[in-house]
């Protein structure tokens, strides 16, 4: 699977998360994102083969380049050489030869630089894809690991108590009681009077 396609349905599971009010945090569904992970693991050795292509792709466009450059070159050289033969040896056929190879060889040069620039420019837009990749990945797995952290930090609630079972009636035989007789009121600081 293309490995952006792989970012951006990190980015949607990232996006969908619920997040946690007043933190940094977002929840988002864990079975998902390794899933994720995991295919994303299998598409980047894919990445790293394509841009192997690119680099052997760039030793042949290179190769067919100083092919050409030494082709382009001979046949100047030729052309020098009959040029000199027809004209006779002289100061202009010379000057016109060497100019014709000079000419040869920046055009040789500019192959070269051209393609170095391409391979450079292709190299460069897949550094950046990999680039951001890597820190999408990295982003996702630090989330992964903090609210595992967050989770296991956030105490489990207490199991409820189980309902006391109700108590029989007692079928113990009690007694009635039996007031106690009232007694007569003792006045307080009453003097007795002698008889």
């Amino acid at each position: 699977m293309d490995i952006q396609h792989l970012v951006d349905r990190l980015e949607e599971l990232i996006d969908e998360g619920r997040h946690i009010w007043l933190t940094k945090m977002t929840l988002i569904d864990e079975e998902r994102a390794l899933e994720i992970i995991d295919q994303m693991r299998i598409s980047i050795p894919e990445e790293v083969d394509k841009a192997r292509r690119v680099l052997n792709q760039r030793d042949r466009i290179l190769a067919q380049a100083n092919e050409e450059a030494a082709r382009i070159i001979e046949l100047a050289r030729e052309k020098a050489e009959t040029l000199i033969q027809r004209d006779a040896i002289t100061q202009a056929a010379q000057n016109r030869a060497a100019n014709i190879i000079e000419q040869a060889r920046q055009e040789a040069e500019q192959m070269r630089a051209d393609a170095d620039n391409y391979v450079l420019e292709v190299l460069r837009e897949f550094e950046n894809h990999l680039v951001k990749t890597l820190s999408i990945v990295r982003n996702g797995i630090n989330k992964i690991v903090q609210d595992r952290e967050a989770a296991r930090a956030r105490p489990e609630p207490a199991p409820p108590k189980p309902a006391e079972p109700a108590k029989p009636p007692s079928t113990r035989l009690t007694t009635p009681s039996v007031p106690k007789p009232a007694e007569a009121p003792v006045e307080v600081g009453a003097e007795s009077k002698p008889e």
